[in-house]
């Protein structure tokens, strides 16, 4: 929640209080009833959607960093088995064609490549041991590709749940303004001959703007001597 949702739903929140002060103002089946109640509605669907876009945003995060973790273990085992094969073209003509890694390789690019040298490495598997490579290295190599994908998931989902929830977030706020907007006729009609009250409607109505800090002003420059 940023300091403009916040504002907002510190100000629905002394709406609902000025309306719960003044309940016995505004009977069952009146206006004003119905509208507090929209106002209360949209504080609890702000909360609830504000919770799940920290949620989202929080596993977002943390699914980018796992991901960074294992793109870095996925290229570092395509690496070694390009460098390998380089070696190996001296015995078997073309490996490192079959095995050169793209110059640049986005996360699309490199699950490409990593499946393919999975698929085409089988068929040198004792010739990339001979060379010292790890008996597993193919199974690492899938491993890590299943642990780049399970990444990539995890943050796509939590950066989905962020932007859903940040849209139901302005619906709430925009219900719960309209509801504020229309209250506002109705206070102020209801409250015309009651000026401490229509002040009170102010004061909680009222959004308190973000402070601004201010830029630092330097300092002039002494007069040369």
């Amino acid at each position: 929640m940023d300091d403009k949702e916040r504002s907002c739903n510190e100000m629905f929140q002394r709406v609902e209080d000025f309306g719960t002060t003044r309940k016995a103002d505004f009977p069952a089946g009146s206006l004003g009833l119905e509208l507090f109640a929209l106002v209360s509605a949209a504080i609890a669907d702000f909360d609830k959607h504000s919770s799940a876009q920290s949620s989202g945003a929080s596993d977002s995060r943390r699914g980018t960093a796992t991901k960074d973790a294992a793109r870095t273990a996925l290229r570092e085992d395509l690496e070694e088995i390009s460098r390998t094969a380089r070696a190996m073209a001296f015995e078997i003509e073309g490996l490192d064609v079959k095995f050169r890694l793209p110059r640049y390789l986005n996360d699309q690019k490199l699950l490409e490549t990593a499946r393919a040298f999975a698929t085409d490495a089988v068929a040198f598997k004792e010739a990339f041991i001979r060379y010292e490579m790890a008996a597993d290295f193919l199974e690492d190599l899938a491993a890590d590709v299943a642990d780049f994908e399970a990444a990539s998931q995890s943050q796509n989902l939590g950066t989905e749940n962020q932007v859903t929830a940040g849209v139901a977030v302005d619906t709430a706020r925009e219900q719960g303004m309209n509801a504020v907007r229309r209250l506002d006729a109705v206070v102020r009609n209801k409250y015309r001959n009651d000026p401490e009250t229509l002040a009170a409607w102010e004061r909680a109505r009222h959004i308190e703007r973000a402070k601004r800090s201010k830029k630092s002003t330097p300092a002039p420059t002494p007069p040369k001597p």
